[in-house]
């Protein structure tokens, strides 16, 4: 039973790579190491998504079940229950900072920043690339992510 119910992980991660998450395309190779390296591409890159998706738990709306609740289940097949943090992610839509819960396409989507170029009214050719301010989203983010961002 527990083989089977790994199944959805492969079928999820099928899914990531060829849908919305990753939009890897059909690429038609006719060289096998080519195919083999385009399969590995394709599996770094949902492994990547993988990880960053772990990291950024806290402020995305759908709770992985940890080994450690798996562990705690009656039954391979008995109905997996939600944890109170969960239930309370769930009912508040917040996260435990205070932030809004997102899909973790929302987030995606949150993380864009687009440069402005400026233009000084009195000298048109004197331009500068202004970046706008993180969110609170944002910031909490590449805080999860570990990563700095400078400009």
């Amino acid at each position: 039973m527990r083989a089977y119910k790994d199944l959805s992980n492969v079928e999820r991660a099928f899914r990531c790579i060829k849908t919305i998450d990753l939009e890897v395309r059909p690429i038609y190779h006719r060289r096998a190491d080519r195919v083999r390296a385009h399969v590995m591409l394709c599996m770094l890159a949902y492994y990547l998504e993988w990880h960053m998706r772990k990291d950024l738990q806290p402020i995305i709306s759908k709770t992985m079940i940890r080994p450690r609740l798996q562990s705690a289940r009656r039954s391979i097949v008995a109905k997996a229950e939600r944890s109170d943090a969960a239930d309370k992610k769930a009912a508040t839509k917040r996260t435990h900072d205070g932030l809004p819960v997102h899909s973790s396409d929302a987030a995606r989507r949150s993380g864009h920043r687009h440069p402005n170029t400026m233009v000084m009214a009195h000298s048109p050719e004197a331009t500068f690339v202004l970046y706008p301010k993180f969110t609170p989203l944002q910031e909490r983010a590449f805080q999860l992510l570990g990563t700095e961002v400078r400009l």
